[in-house]
């Protein structure tokens, strides 16, 4: 995948440098808008661009991306107002084709769980499209995923530009199996991924539901979105062929600990259902 373009000014590297130290202590820190004037989600990117261009000189290699925050009826328990995104790394996707996984807590500071629709492009994707049978054509297949988020700022109390500075808040993500779509599209396929159910379950007790269409009113829809922001940040890659893109959660994200086991159930679409075992 290409990589991310330009240089970093001083402050994005150090609040990068911060973030970095946070997430290798799973520590917390004070939030960063509130210490730092002017500190906006234009300057959130730049700190994201300069721990992901540190990534890939690691040896990371990014495989895609995560939306956050597309569940507008969670926007007032968290204070924003808008969507954020955060490249995906191979070090932190995993799959399973059985639908059941053991995930480890270790480096992760207040866990959560968020089940989610996840795409792979079949091609890239343009910005300006506005209506999902416009958006499908361009995916090879879904999937259901389930992210598990983390927050570096105190109870998850900040502003949208730290939760987007801090690599929109990704810690893991399980990808369950793939579910091809037939070529030339399928209309049916729409209006499942838009009206579809979902059931957050912990030791089989439901906890949250939600439905396909609280990502921005549909996932694909959230994809869309994703393609308009690129647009404008010409220092970011667009959207490529191969791309996973997990399109944000459709419940509220519930805290998670060592030693619990969640469980989702989908109704109304092809997807495998997830069980998870977390491990410390």
């Amino acid at each position: 995948m290409q990589g991310i373009d330009g240089a970093a000014d001083p402050s994005a590297a150090a609040i990068a440098t911060e973030l970095i130290d946070a997430e290798a202590r799973a520590a917390t820190l004070a939030p960063i808008a509130a210490r730092t004037p002017g500190f906006d989600l234009a300057a959130a990117y730049a700190v994201q661009a300069c721990i992901t261009r540190r990534r890939l000189a690691a040896g990371w290699r990014m495989v895609g991306r995560k939306i956050g925050f597309t569940n507008r009826g969670i926007w007032p328990l968290y204070g924003v107002d808008a969507p954020m995104w955060a490249p995906l790394f191979d070090r932190t996707v995993l799959g399973t084709e059985s639908g059941r996984s053991a995930v480890s807590l270790a480096g992760t500071v207040q866990p959560r769980i968020e089940p989610e629709i996840l795409f792979c492009l079949a091609t890239p994707l343009p910005a300006g499209l506005t209506e999902p049978a416009q958006v499908l054509p361009h995916i090879a297949w879904y999937a259901h995923s389930v992210e598990i988020v983390h927050s570096h700022f105190p109870d998850w109390k900040a502003q949208l530009p730290d939760f987007c500075a801090d690599n929109a808040c990704h810690a893991r993500l399980l990808v369950g199996p793939a579910r091809n779509i037939a070529a030339g599209g399928d209309a049916q396929l729409l209006s499942r991924l838009r009206d579809c159910r979902v059931e957050l379950m912990r030791a089989g007790k439901t906890l949250q539901e939600g439905r396909g269409g609280n990502a921005l009113g549909h996932p694909l829809l959230a994809l869309a979105y994703l393609a308009d922001v690129l647009a404008a940040q010409m220092h970011m890659p667009a959207l490529a062929a191969g791309e996973i893109i997990s399109t944000g959660t459709l419940t509220d994200a519930l805290p998670v600990a060592p030693g619990e086991i969640w469980s989702t159930r989908f109704s109304g679409l092809d997807v495998q259902d997830l069980h998870i075992e977390f491990l410390a």
